[in-house]
């Protein structure tokens, strides 16, 4: 299962209608930084008959099948940090992250 915390449901609602299309997010992780993984936030138009799909707060989740496992319990978040704001991901599994913040390892 995948979380969204309001504000961060309210600021996915509010783009979408701002891009005049979309059903939703596609949520990911790729390989880079010094400790190997990042997560990949996007929106999406539409899915792929193996996509995994949630719906949360009238927008649906997306959800590669090979990305679900290191995903799954994530909880999506939008915070400010004085001049600072976006997307923060919580996830349980997590064991490290790399001193910028920009990658985790599993």
């Amino acid at each position: 299962m995948i979380h969204v915390t309001p504000k961060a449901a309210g600021k996915i609602s509010t783009s979408l209608d701002r891009r005049g299309r979309g059903i939703g997010i596609r949520l990911g992780v790729r390989t880079t930084g010094c400790s190997g993984l990042a997560y990949v936030l996007e929106y999406v138009d539409g899915t792929a008959e193996s996509d995994l799909v949630f719906e949360s707060d009238g927008f649906k989740i997306v959800v590669d099948p090979k990305d679900f496992p290191i995903l799954d319990e994530l909880l999506v978040d939008y915070v400010r940090a004085g001049l600072n704001e976006g997307f923060e991901f919580r996830n349980p599994q997590e064991k490290d992250r790399c001193g910028c913040g920009e990658s985790f390892r599993i």
